[in-house]
C-alpha cells in the first residue's frame, strides 16, 4: 500500500481524549497496510496561551526565543500522539521539525521552507514504525537555529513531508467535513464542495478560508500533491473535499487502502470532461448553463462559461 501523511490540527488533540480518538484512527490507517506518517499541531489554545505568557514577560521578545517557546506545543502533541499509539499495540516515533529535516530560512516567527531531508522518517516508516513528527517548525539552513513558520504553518509541513516522501496523499483533519461555501458553524446553509481546483482554493484561501491557508494550497500546487480535507470527529467513512493530482478535488473514504479508484484520474477526465457532460449545449446555439449542483453552487468553484 502506499504511504499517508495526515495531520491533525489542535481542536483534534486538544485534550487526552481527542490524542486517543486521533492515535485510533492512524492505528486504523496502518492495519489498512498504510506507510502513517502523522504530522500534529499544539493542543487546542497551547500556542496562544504560550504567546499570552510571552507578552507578561516581554513586550516584544526576541525572535529565536520566542519560537523556541512557541515550539514547545507541537513537541508536547507529538510526544503524547506517541504514547497513545504505543498504547494500542502499534510501534510510533516522534520528531521535531528539525529532526524531521524541515529546513527553512533565518526568518523568524513566519519562516518559509527552503528544503525537506526526511532521511531519519524514512528510515523510521521502512522500519514499521507511524513517524509522528511535530508541524509548525523547522530549522534555518544558516545558523542552524529552531524557526516557526507561522499560523497554518503544520498544513504546510504536512504537505511539504507528502511531497519529498512521494506520498499517495495528504490528509488534514479538522474539525469540519471539508471545505464549504462558507463557514458551516456560522452559516447553516452553507454546501460542501467535493470537486475544486488548486486555483479555486486559493481563491478561497486569499479571500479569508481558514480551513486550508494560502502558503499550503500554494505549496501543494507546486508539486502536486492531493490534498483531503476531512474531520476528525466524523466516522472514518465519511466524505470530505479534496485536490488531486491534476488540480481538481473529490472526495474518498479514509483509511482505506488507495487503489486505481483513488488515483488521479488524467487530464482529459478532469474539468473539461465533467463540465461538457454536465453542461449540454441547447439547440438554440445559445450559451450552455450548468445544473445546480452543491459543487457549483459557490462562485469560486463554478467552472468557466465557454466562449
Amino acid at each position: 500500500m502506499g504511504l499517508v501523511v495526515q495531520k491533525y490540527g489542535g481542536s483534534s488533540v486538544a485534550d487526552a481524549e481527542g490524542i486517543k480518538r486521533v492515535a485510533k484512527r492512524i492505528v486504523d490507517a496502518k492495519k489498512n497496510g498504510h506507510q502513517v506518517v502523522v504530522v500534529v499541531s499544539a493542543m487546542g489554545d497551547t500556542t496562544d496561551e504560550l504567546i499570552d505568557l510571552a507578552g507578561q514577560v516581554s513586550p516584544i521578545p526576541a525572535g529565536r526565543e520566542f519560537d523556541m517557546l512557541l515550539t514547545a506545543g507541537e513537541r508536547i502533541s507529538m510526544a503524547l500522539l506517541a504514547m497513545a499509539i504505543k498504547n494500542l499495540g502499534h510501534a510510533a516515533q516522534s520528531f521535531t521539525g528539525s529532526q524531521a529535516g524541515v529546513i527553512t530560512d533565518s526568518v523568524h516567527n513566519k519562516a518559509r521552507i527552503i528544503d525537506v531531508t526526511p532521511g531519519r522518517i524514512r528510515t523510521s516508516i521502512d522500519e514499521g514504525n507511524i513517524a509522528i513528527v511535530a508541524g509548525f517548525q523547522g530549522v534555518s539552513q544558516e545558523g542552524k537555529n529552531i524557526t516557526t513558520l507561522g499560523r497554518g504553518g503544520s498544513d504546510t509541513t504536512a504537505v511539504a513531508l507528502a511531497a519529498a516522501l512521494d506520498a499517495e496523499v495528504c490528509e488534514i483533519y479538522t474539525d469540519v467535513d471539508g471545505v464549504f461555501t462558507a463557514d458551516p458553524r456560522v452559516v447553516k446553509k452553507a454546501r460542501k464542495i467535493e470537486w475544486i481546483s488548486f486555483e479555486d482554493m486559493l481563491e478561497l484561501a486569499s479571500s479569508g478560508s481558514k480551513v486550508l491557508l494560502h502558503r499550503c494550497v500554494e505549496y501543494a500546487r507546486r508539486y502536486n500533491i492531493p490534498i483531503h480535507v476531512r474531520s476528525s470527529f466524523s466516522d472514518c467513512r465519511a466524505r470530505g473535499s479534496a485536490t488531486n493530482r491534476k488540480g481538481t478535488a473529490r472526495w474518498s473514504r479514509p483509511s482505506s487502502p488507495v487503489s486505481r479508484t483513488t488515483r488521479p484520474r488524467p487530464r482529459s477526465r478532469s474539468w473539461a470532461s465533467r463540465t461538457s457532460r454536465a453542461r449540454p449545449r441547447r439547440s438554440s446555439g445559445r450559451s450552455p448553463t450548468p445544473r445546480s449542483t452543491s459543487t457549483w453552487s459557490c462562485r469560486t468553484c463554478r467552472p468557466p462559461r465557454r466562449a
